[in-house]
Order: structure tokens, then C-alpha cells, then sequence
């Protein structure tokens, strides 16, 4: 391609594969388990976030939901206009960073 010719636009599964990175990158959990008093367990998240465990849930049920929560709107703040979706955007009352 010469530097005269027209770029092609860059293709929406790029843009969607570094946004799913990104999303890797910033959610990951960083430092080791806390053993709280109260019987729960912690550990922090890149994003700032603690991640426990609750009545109902385990701590790793915790971090499994938070990536995937923070996969999907990472994928869905670049998916192009017009695409079907399962789930309404943008999700009321989540703001994004795309």
C-alpha cells in the first residue's frame, strides 16, 4: 500500500479484541487472600474493587462474574451500532470507559 492510497478501516473484531484485553488487564486480582475476622475472605482487584465471598456466593464465584461483567462491557462499549443484542445499551446507570 502505498502512501497514497486509501486506508482500509480497521475491523470492529480488532477493536473488540483489545477492548477484551484491556478488560483482562484491568480486572485482574492483585495481592494475596485476606481471612477477614468475620470469616470472609477478600482480595483486591486491579479496577480498585475488593472481591469477597458472601452467604451465597465463594470468592472465586466473585472474581468469575466480576471479569465477565467487566468483558461484557468492555465489548459492548465497541460493538458496532445496530448489532442484535441480549442486553440493552447502554446499560442505565453503568458508565463505561470506551
Amino acid at each position: 500500500m502505498t502512501p497514497d492510497e486509501p486506508t482500509a478501516p480497521e475491523a470492529v473484531s480488532a477493536q473488540m479484541r483489545r477492548a477484551k484485553a484491556q478488560a483482562f488487564t484491568d480486572h485482574t486480582t492483585v495481592g494475596l487472600v485476606h481471612n477477614e475476622p468475620d470469616g470472609r475472605v477478600t482480595i483486591a482487584c486491579a479496577c480498585g474493587m475488593q472481591l469477597t465471598n458472601g452467604p451465597t456466593w465463594s470468592l472465586d464465584e466473585h472474581i468469575r462474574l466480576h471479569r465477565a461483567e467487566a468483558r461484557f462491557l468492555a465489548l459492548a462499549a465497541v460493538a458496532p451500532a445496530g448489532i442484535p443484542r441480549l442486553v440493552p445499551w447502554p446499560v442505565p446507570g453503568v458508565e463505561t470507559h470506551a
